[in-house]
């Protein structure tokens, strides 16, 4: 009798460029399993938005393949799927993420233990993080450099085609999706989330063709201004692996080389981006703890303010500083933020308002669809002023002059902010100036340069005790 191999599916929920899936169906009839794992990762199980994405990515793939489900810790399951299969190998894709590493190495000792044989398969970055190194040999703390190695490197391999595996036809035990209750139900501040996204592999596809076609052209100047629809929203998708960091890149580089010229900044510009990916894993991969803990251990001793009303105002988007409000607010609303409004409202909450990172980090974790231990960490610490390669502390982004500068007519603020909508552009930013016009908007929850100088000081505090 035929024994069947287990593909383990994790953040890699696609059938095209996808190694491991092509492996599995290489080596005999294949089980398709997914097991939504809440005891490994501990506090950083998923979130809500992403419950909400992941429901909706198992429900496309099950289109194409005939997925089991499972719930429990992920190497107790694929233990007794192996039992239960008589499975002669499991294939799945790395992950990078801290509690990964020990998951992996017990899946191994199961498979070895059951007379299975175990394999890991790249996919999930265009560079494992032990190949781009410094001239020491030593893993890269600084972006640029890091970048400049990936150019300098040979280019990605191109993706492949889509595997076809031939599905184990014995029947094999599998919940069901909707018992996993992933939906919100008490308070489904999800319902937005459907008109936004298209969660799944096609959805994927035609995002990044989409943004090909239409906002490319334009991402070098257009990225930044949050009242236009130049970015590629492709995060969730890489996040969730329904599309490779190579189909992307492949993506790009063909738009460049047909374009002859014309779309080399925007084209560079973009692949620096997921490079910045690239950058953030790395960084994780040699510094397990950064999730919470500060890169630069100077900032342990950083005088945080504990301060929950502060925070609440900040999720809820009722700073009274017109842009920040508007980004929460779209974060609640559609799962997303605009990356130049996530610096903006990261920095005001971290330097305005001296909350830590973490707490940050935390809310995002739980709102953001395309929430990514990696690079939600190390964009946090970067903006708290205490990662790798962080942005100087004394940058302490003024709220007014950003939403001015990437928001000039007011827009994006108009959008989600309706108390402000009627508001004149020269004003919509500091709205507290006004006077004649009746809004129930909230005034300045604190001074800015009250606040600026606040986090200067606290900055000379760390300073002055480690000198």
């Amino acid at each position: 009798m035929n024994k069947p191999v287990i593909m383990w599916f994790r953040q890699d929920l696609r059938t095209r460029d996808h190694a491991a899936l092509n492996a599995a169906a290489a080596a005999g009839e294949v089980i398709c399993l997914y097991v939504l794992d809440d005891e490994t990762p501990g506090q950083w199980r998923w979130g809500g938005a992403s419950r909400w994405w992941l429901h909706r990515s198992l429900r496309e793939l099950s289109k194409d393949l005939r997925l089991v489900l499972r719930r429990g810790r992920a190497d107790a399951v694929i233990a007794d799927v192996i039992k239960e299969s008589g499975a002669k190998a499991v294939y799945f894709t790395r992950d990078y993420a801290p509690w990964s590493p020990p998951l992996e190495h017990r899946v191994k000792e199961i498979c070895e233990s059951a007379g299975a044989t175990c394999h890991r398969f790249g996919g999930y970055l265009l560079h494992e993080p032990e190949s781009i190194r410094n001239g020491s040999g030593e893993p890269y703390k600084v972006y640029t450099p890091f970048s400049r190695a990936c150019f300098a490197a040979d280019e990605p391999r191109l993706p492949s085609a889509a595997a076809k595996p031939v599905m184990w036809q014995r029947n094999v035990r599998s919940e069901n999706l909707l018992d996993w209750n992933l939906l919100p139900k008490h308070l489904d501040w999800s319902k937005g989330f459907e008109s936004e996204w298209l969660p799944g592999e096609e959805g994927a596809r035609t995002r990044l063709s989409g943004f090909i076609e239409h906002g490319l052209s334009q991402y070098a100047e257009g990225r930044d201004r949050p009242d236009q629809s130049f970015t590629s929203r492709l995060s969730p998708h890489l996040h969730w692996g329904e599309i490779s960091p190579a189909q992307c890149w492949a993506a790009v580089r063909g738009a460049m080389a047909r374009a002859q010229g014309k779309l080399d900044v925007a084209g560079e510009k973009y692949l620096k981006e997921i490079l910045w990916r690239e950058f953030s894993y790395s960084i994780l991969h040699h510094w397990p703890n950064l999730p919470e803990a500060p890169f630069r251990q100077e900032f342990a001793a950083f005088p945080w303010r504990n301060d929950p009303d502060a925070l609440k105002k900040w999720q809820q988007g009722m700073t009274g500083y017109p842009i920040v409000d508007a980004g929460m607010r779209e974060l609640w609303a559609t799962g997303t933020m605009h990356n130049r409004v996530r610096m903006i409202a990261a920095s005001f909450l971290t330097k305005d308002l001296l909350v830590p990172w973490t707490e940050g980090a935390k809310w995002f974790w739980d709102t953001l669809v395309d929430a990514d231990i990696a690079s939600n960490s190390a964009s946090w610490q970067w903006v708290a002023g205490c990662g790798a390669d962080a942005a100087p502390y004394f940058r302490i982004f003024n709220p007014v002059l950003q939403g001015e500068k990437f928001d000039p007519e007011g827009a994006y603020v108009r959008r989600w902010v309706p108390e402000l909508r009627e508001l004149p552009s020269n004003v919509i930013h500091r709205p507290w100036e006004a006077h004649h016009i009746q809004s129930n908007y909230p005034a300045p929850m604190i001074d800015h340069g009250f606040a600026r100088n606040r986090a200067l000081a606290a900055l000379k505090q760390i300073k002055t005790a480690i000198a």
